[in-house]
């Protein structure tokens, strides 16, 4: 079994993840996408809305056989990414996971606490975002992990980590960040 796991607060969860979602199933050869919505996101200042309504709003706007919308980081009580690996990886031994994640994150890989432990446990799949493309390959993590970038994206799920690819899909311009600033976050995530 192959699957992508998309973490991420979701605060408000949009069209991106989708489209995001979408490729990763075609492009990476995956089985199943598993949507990791977080309690809290430890680098942000201000916590996100709450969990109930995040989920709910996923549920609502992805809907597909092969995604698995999921609170199981509130359910571990993992609060970092690499922990949450350690306890899906121990529970799940014979699952290939991909970590799944935009050109901005990988910008700011290296503030994750333990990046390197997470880069280490599980194949990443970096996805283009407009405008952010240079930054993020060229930002310390992308740096320092270089020597096991993949040409093929769809070589990662069936290899061991460390390795790592830059997917290049057509762009959205759209972020959760966007969305709350212009006040379009309420009970339901626009579509």
């Amino acid at each position: 079994m192959r699957v992508g796991l998309l973490g991420g607060s979701f605060d408000p969860p949009h069209a991106g993840h989708v489209h995001i979602t979408r490729e990763a199933l075609k492009r990476l050869g995956l089985d199943r996408v598993w949507w990791l919505v977080s309690p809290g996101n430890p680098l942000k200042p201000h916590g996100p809305a709450p969990l109930a309504d995040r989920m709910a709003a996923a549920r609502a706007l992805m809907d597909h056989p092969r995604v698995v919308i999921s609170d199981l980081e509130a359910r571990l009580g993992t609060r970092r990414t690499a922990d949450t690996l350690a306890a899906l990886q121990a529970r799940h031994p014979g699952v290939r996971f991909v970590w799944l994640m935009g050109a901005d994150n990988l910008a700011g890989l290296h503030r994750w606490g333990r990046w390197q432990e997470i880069a280490a446990r599980v194949p990443m799949a970096v996805f283009a975002r407009p405008g952010v493309g240079a930054r993020a390959l060229s930002a310390p993590a992308a740096r320092r992990l270089a020597p096991w970038r993949v040409a093929v994206p769809r070589a990662l799920a069936g290899r061991r980590a460390p390795g790592w690819s830059f997917v290049r899909v057509p762009l959205r311009a759209i972020s959760s960040s966007e969305l709350r600033a212009a006040g379009r976050w309420g009970a339901q995530a626009p579509r």
